[in-house]
């Protein structure tokens, strides 16, 4: 019998992207049911009782939660094709680290920065810069961040790439001339069409983030 594998998504949500990616990576056929997250679905409040959040992938009728935890189980189920993760305990815990890392800092920072105004905006810039800085410096010459060939930590990473214009037009910053080689990386990724395929546009999160802003009463 053959897998039955239901994807709980959302177009332009990163996390969701990383499981998108994870899939089309190990040639993983699925179904994409796309939430209305104003309007939660029976299934999604079902699968995912305790967060009632996306992503959620259904494999044969058994919910995983939490992209990062999917993309392991992704990981280790569908073992056939090249591994994620890489196979040296150290450099997986290495990889685990960043993917934490990521997790912690840029979306949580990037959201304030476009749903505050004044002091507090100021301070999410500054330390989105400080986060860039950091993964620009771990990046260094490489050509991805599991050196010569992406991997988990580029998965956790790039669906932030779509952020990019948002951060330059909200934070009056310039990505390319700050962060040179994190821009290229990002480019360097969207080569891939495992990567191309699951990504939304820079544009269109930019447009529904000034729909969030316009939300929440932000100029």
């Amino acid at each position: 019998m053959a897998d039955e594998v239901v994807l709980l998504d959302l177009k332009v949500s990163p996390f969701a992207a990383r499981v998108r990616i994870a899939l089309e990576e190990k040639g993983i056929s699925y179904e994409s049911k796309v939430e209305d997250l104003s309007n939660k679905s029976s299934t999604l409040l079902k699968m995912n009782p305790v967060h009632k959040q996306i992503p959620v992938l259904i494999h044969n009728g058994r919910p995983i939660c939490e992209s990062m935890i999917i993309v392991q189980y992704i990981d280790e189920v569908w073992s056939h094709k090249s591994s994620l993760l890489p196979s040296d305990p150290c450099r997986r815990a290495h990889a685990r680290f960043w993917a934490d890392y990521i997790d912690k800092k840029i979306y949580p920072i990037g959201r304030n920065l476009w749903a505050s105004e004044g002091e507090v905006k100021e301070s999410s810039k500054k330390d989105l810069v400080e986060c860039f800085k950091v993964l620009e410096e771990e990046l260094g010459e490489k050509p991805y961040f599991g050196d010569e060939s992406f991997g988990y930590i580029d998965l956790a990473l790039v669906p932030f790439y779509t952020f990019f214009y948002t951060f330059e037009i909200l934070g009056e910053l310039s990505m390319v001339a700050e962060f040179p080689k994190l821009v290229g990386w990002g480019e360097r990724c969207l080569q891939k069409e495992t990567v191309s395929k699951s990504l939304s546009g820079q544009k269109e999160v930019y447009e529904i983030i000034l729909q969030i802003k316009q939300k929440l009463g932000i100029q």
